[in-house]
Formats: C-alpha cells, sequence, structure tokens
C-alpha cells in the first residue's frame, strides 16, 4: 500500500527535524515498521503493508507536531514503542495473560473485546458495573506487558474519595494514609505476581501505587498506567490524569458510574470523558454488563435489580423533560 501526505503549510525548520541528520529518523521508522519513505520537499510517500503504512504516517505526524526542537533518536524509538503490544492466544485463538495465573483468559465476550482494545488502543476505558473484571483485567494486562518487557514499569492510581462515609482523620505516615484506598490494587498484584515478586518489583522501581493527585505534573513514558474508580474523578483530574501519557505509554481507565461517590452536584469525570472522548482517535470505550459479572452469581441479579429501581426513577424525569420540550 501506497500512502501519500503533504505537511501543509510547509515549516522547513519542522520538516527538517522531523526527517532528522541525513533522514536518520526516517530511517528508524523504516526499520521499525518495514515500511519505505520517500520525500521531496512536505510532500512524504510511504510504500509497505496498510496496516504499517499507516502506523507509519500516525508517527509522522505525532512528530511533526513535536518537531519545533530537534527531536532525540529516542523520542522517536519511543514514538515507535507505542504501536500494539500483542497478547499471547490459546488454540481458540481467546487471548491470553502471562501471569501467576496460568491460562488467565477472558471469561465472557466482552471481556475478549476488552483484552483487544488494551492490546490495540493507547489509551482504553473499562467502564461496568462490579464484578465484571475491569480493574483485574487490567492488571493481568499490565503483569503480561511487564514480563514481555513492552513496558518498563507499571503505575497504578486511583482517586482518595470515600465511599460515603466519613473516615476521619487517619493516623500514620502518608503511605499508611492511603494505603486504606489503594488495598484493592495490592490485593490483585499480590495474587496475579506472588507477594515476593511484588516486593522485589517494588525495590526495582517497576511497580508504583499511588493517589491520583500524586500524578500531576507528571510525565509517565514507557510505563502502563491504570487508573481505577475513575468515576470519582472530577472532569479536571480526568483531563489532568490523561495528558499525563507519555510516549510508549499505554493507560486504562475503570469505573462504574452507578457507584460515583462525589459530593452531590459534581460532575463525573468518567462520564465526562466518555462524551467528550468518544470520536478521539487512538481510545477505546469498552462497555460492560451484568452479563459480565464474574462474581457469585447473586452479584448479577443484585446488579440489575439496582439498574432497574435507577431507569424507574430515571422515567418520570424524562416524560417531565420531553413534556415540556414540546411545550
Amino acid at each position: 500500500m501506497i500512502l501519500r501526505h503533504a505537511f501543509i503549510p510547509a515549516h522547513n525548520t519542522r520538516l527538517a527535524n522531523l526527517c532528522g541528520p541525513a533522514d536518520e529518523h526516517l530511517r528508524t521508522i523504516e526499520a521499525g515498521l518495514q515500511v519505505s519513505i520517500a520525500h521531496r520537499h512536505e510532500q512524504f510517500k510511504i510504500d509497505g503493508p496498510k496496516k504499517s503504512a499507516e502506523r507509519a504516517l500516525a508517527v509522522l505526524q505525532a512528530l511533526y507536531e513535536m518537531a519545533g526542537k530537534p527531536l532525540r533518536p529516542d523520542a522517536v524509538q519511543l514514538m515507535l514503542a507505542g504501536e500494539e503490544m500483542p497478547l499471547s492466544q490459546d488454540a481458540d485463538g481467546a487471548p491470553v495473560l502471562n501471569t501467576r495465573r496460568a491460562g488467565l483468559k477472558a471469561r465472557t465476550p466482552n471481556q475478549s473485546v476488552y483484552l483487544e482494545n488494551i492490546a490495540s488502543h493507547d489509551i482504553t476505558f473499562g467502564i461496568g458495573p462490579a464484578g465484571t473484571g475491569k480493574t483485574f483485567l487490567a492488571v493481568a494486562c499490565a503483569v503480561d506487558a511487564l514480563e514481555r518487557h513492552a513496558v518498563q514499569r507499571i503505575v497504578l492510581t486511583r482517586p482518595a474519595v470515600e465511599a460515603g462515609e466519613r473516615l476521619g482523620f487517619l493516623p500514620g505516615d502518608l503511605t499508611q494514609k492511603v494505603d486504606p484506598y489503594l488495598r484493592p490494587l495490592y490485593d490483585a498484584l499480590y495474587d496475579l505476581m506472588g507477594f515476593d515478586r511484588v516486593q522485589k518489583a517494588f525495590e526495582r522501581n517497576q511497580l508504583e501505587i499511588a493517589p491520583l493527585a500524586f500524578m500531576r505534573g507528571r510525565t509517565l513514558n514507557d510505563a502502563f498506567v491504570i487508573l481505577d474508580e475513575a468515576q470519582n474523578t472530577t472532569p479536571e483530574q480526568m483531563k489532568m490524569f490523561l495528558t499525563r501519557i507519555g510516549f510508549g505509554a499505554r493507560a486504562v481507565i475503570t469505573g462504574d458510574i452507578s457507584q460515583i461517590d462525589l459530593p452531590k452536584g459534581a460532575s463525573s469525570g468518567l462520564v465526562d470523558a466518555e462524551r467528550v472522548l468518544k470520536r478521539v482517535k487512538g481510545l477505546a470505550f469498552t462497555r460492560f454488563t451484568s452479563a459480565d459479572v464474574v462474581r457469585h452469581p447473586l452479584v448479577a441479579r443484585i446488579v440489575d435489580a439496582y439498574d432497574a429501581q435507577r431507569k424507574s426513577k430515571a422515567a418520570p424525569a424524562k416524560a417531565q423533560a420531553a413534556a415540556q420540550e414540546q411545550a
């Protein structure tokens, strides 16, 4: 497949920085993606397999935005590292994750789509009720990527929001104060990696677990980043988190919009993100339902009961709003 693209209006400095000395950066992209790139001034021609050519064009466009100053070779390499992280598959073609739990794989169609979205998108949202494996599978994907050296570290974060309770002043140092909010992430890591492996990963700075507030001002390169309980972020916090993502990074955002613990009247960053970002390329949204619950069978029935109650409460409000519009 041959793709042609012109950077218009032409900016000679950016074009020179994009190509690099003696077209060094173009040769790096060619070697990394197995394509051929030819250019004349602002006109570029990419020749290669369709998927590789499209990926090369996306990399060129992203690098051009950064080319206001000379590009370092490692920046080009990091950009190339953002391509897909293919998962292993079993005999039936289902994605299989390389963790301490042998044969860990999707158990529902939506979970399978979720894993494929994580493997093929830089940012993936998993939205749905409790018990559907949103967080556990995301952590499993992160562990799998770390084991395959597709990333250099795992960063897990969640907002420190009280779930409808007033916990008061927590004793201890900073770590002890925030640990209760992050305990579910530790539990998933211990299950998937084992206690000793987790402790060694922390010592080597391959693992980091922190409240969302600690992410401000950072840039996360070559990392698998998971934002859990995202329904309890504000739109401002969600934007802050999403703009932390650096080169070679992958992010997964999970949440249950039926369990928002923000103060009354506050907007959920997860709800806002789904509305604002649904047409942005490079993002994927996976919606789970009670059919994806993999806990006790009662959990699915409980989720359905609460959904039915919420819908019955919402129906009169919708009808009133429709009547007002007609009037």
